[in-house]
């Protein structure tokens, strides 16, 4: 099943069409992503289920706004590719790095960013969205918990996000517009291997990161595991899991994002998602 939100209605998609949730469902289930996130067995097996003529809703890439747009936590995991932590002069690290994002800034796929004062700079990254409430679960049944997954970028203003010793991360990634993902929500088995995928980011159309999901160090299941040892977590929780190598910060001389540039971000089998930078704010 892939889920989006088109005018702020929940909606299932199919290619180039959709079918709008409460009206395909008469009313059974509600528009909301949230809710049906709450919800999510029923959510998918009423989708599975869905008529071809449901999906009667031309769907235009730009019109998808956040597939979560209220998520109660949100985690993200650095230094989870070995080339990234070897760019930033770092041994792969032995346990997951874990900072958060404030929801605040979690906003949708194609949007339009004005930039800070300082430098902010690019982290393209698969985001598990969770699907139940978990606590403890073992790495062997993590995937259950998993709802889906989507494209992320980790925007990070690396002055504030690095002032302090030791430094801290969140706030430097939490600016409005810092946490874009979409352009759907892709459950693991619409995938032929969830734990796979292609990786890329593109910057004003020249390739700046590119992996496989397969190399990161800690893989979905065990961050699940692994986070949710220490807390539970929540339908749909956002966990970032981690950038390949290819940050602007670590380029030589540094390059960071500028009035006019253009981030597309894409991950295989799930799409794509592109920000526009404007001016920094006054």
């Amino acid at each position: 099943m892939r889920l989006g939100v088109l005018d702020g209605h929940a909606v299932v998609v199919s290619g180039d069409w959709a079918a709008n949730v409460q009206w395909a469902s008469q009313g059974r289930l509600p528009s909301d992503p949230m809710a049906l996130l709450d919800d999510w067995s029923r959510t998918r097996d009423w989708a599975a289920g869905l008529p071809g003529e449901a999906y009667d809703i031309p769907v235009d890439p730009i019109a998808l706004s956040a597939p979560v747009p209220r998520p109660r936590q949100v985690f993200a995991v650095a230094l989870n590719y070995p080339p990234h932590a070897a760019e930033a002069g770092f041994a792969p690290p032995e346990e997951p790095l874990v900072f958060t994002k404030f929801p605040a800034c979690v906003t949708g796929p194609h949007t339009s960013v004005a930039l800070p004062e300082g430098k902010v700079d690019w982290e393209v990254e698969l985001v598990a969205v969770i699907g139940r409430e978990t606590s403890r679960v073992g790495e062997d049944r993590a995937w259950e918990a998993v709802a889906a997954l989507t494209v992320g970028q980790d925007l990070s203003e690396r002055v504030t996000q690095l002032r302090g010793k030791p430094a801290q991360f969140s706030l430097g990634k939490s600016f409005p517009g810092f946490g874009p993902i979409g352009p759907v929500l892709v459950t693991p088995d619409e995938l032929d291997d969830p734990d796979d995928l292609e990786i890329a980011a593109l910057l004003n159309g020249e390739t700046v990161q590119h992996d496989r999901t397969k190399s990161m160090i800690f893989p979905v299941p065990e961050l699940i595991a692994r986070l949710s040892a220490v807390l539970p977590l929540f339908p749909g929780d956002l966990v970032f899991t981690g950038t390949p190598a290819g940050v602007g910060n670590r380029m030589n001389p540094p390059r960071y994002l500028t009035d006019g540039d253009e981030l597309i971000s894409r991950i295989e089998g799930i799409g794509e998602i592109r920000q526009y930078f404007t001016a920094a704010c006054p």
